[in-house]
């Protein structure tokens, strides 16, 4: 015969006890978790809403942000199709941080070449009217992934008209090709000059002018200085001129003496009609002395005429 089973132990109260308290902590941790990250992600925050249309929603998802000045103030709530095809992008912007937008807001869709796309808001006047709740507003799409196709074409035509610019037998290889003739050509005997004028033959020839001209200069500058030294030079023609003009100076001053003696005779001849004789006497002697200035004074202009060929008016006045 068996023996009978032992009846069973009751439990230890304080061991369930801390069995139900660990599991009501456990509840409370999770919804607490579940709590902080619904406020994390804004899920208590007032917010108002904001339909951005796009022509499509490559990617985009729920929960993108939309950052304004690099600070995220919105958060895709939802994507759907309107009745035209187009994207309704629906985003759920922070009443607190709505203040940045503005009518006339721009919002942009970009996608880079690594990365996901991101939505951005770009405010110009803060001083225009707050976008209203619900506002609808087209989006400005950029993808710079698509221009790298263009971006590579334009890359390899410059590559291309590089390389037949560099060839030997391109014009960058002629231009220097002639730039090298120059530079030896200015190198050479005639220099710029036979480089300006064509040949070295017509530079030489600019080269005799040139001396000729020089030596042209060379003489006159000495047959100017002989010229000044017998014109100007102590025994040269002005100062014999200024003697003989002072010698002339001098026989006028006795001629005009001798024509005052004649006019004083010819009063007296008058004054005194009686003694005529006399009278003639000393007008004949008188006579002769000026015939003989005269003659001093012409054989003087004659002088003066073999100094100074320059002058040609001979005539004497006398006073």
């Amino acid at each position: 015969m068996n023996a009978p089973d032992p009846p069973p132990s009751s439990p230890n109260p304080a061991l369930a006890w801390k069995v139900r308290a660990l599991v009501v902590f456990t509840v409370l941790l999770l919804c607490s978790s579940a709590l902080f990250l619904l406020y994390a992600r804004g899920a208590f925050e007032s917010t108002q809403r904001l339909v951005l249309i796009a022509e499509d929603s490559e990617g985009v998802f729920v929960g993108m942000d939309m950052s304004f000045s690099g600070f995220p103030i919105g958060r895709v709530s939802h994507i759907e199709l309107d009745r035209s095809g187009k994207v309704r992008i629906l985003v759920d912007v922070a009443t607190k941080d709505a203040h940045w937008l503005r009518s006339s807001s721009v919002f942009t869709l970009v996608r880079g070449v690594v990365g996901s796309p991101s939505i951005r808001a770009y405010t110009g006047q803060h001083t225009d009217p707050a976008l209203p709740d619900g506002a609808v507003r087209t989006v400005l799409q950029g993808d710079v992934s698509a221009e790298l196709p263009k971006l590579i074409s334009a890359t390899k035509e410059l590559l291309e008209n590089l390389g037949a610019l560099t060839h030997a037998d391109g014009p960058l290889g002629a231009s220097l090709a002639n730039l090298n003739t120059l530079s030896s050509k200015l190198n050479g005997p005639g220099g710029a000059l036979a480089v300006l004028l064509g040949s070295e033959k017509d530079a030489k020839k600019i080269i005799t002018t040139i001396d000729r001209s020089n030596a042209l200069v060379a003489r006159l500058d000495s047959m100017v200085a002989h010229a000044d030294a017998q014109i100007f030079g102590d025994q040269g023609v002005m100062p014999q001129t200024r003697a003989t003009i002072v010698q002339l100076n001098t026989l006028l001053g006795e001629s005009r003496e001798s024509l005052r003696q004649v006019d004083t005779i010819l009063k007296d001849a008058q004054a005194i009609s009686g003694n005529a004789r006399s009278a003639t006497t000393d007008l004949g002697a008188l006579r002769a002395e000026v015939e003989a200035n005269l003659r001093k004074i012409e054989s003087l202009v004659t002088e003066v005429n073999r100094k100074w060929p320059f002058v040609r008016d001979t005539e004497i006045r006398l006073p």
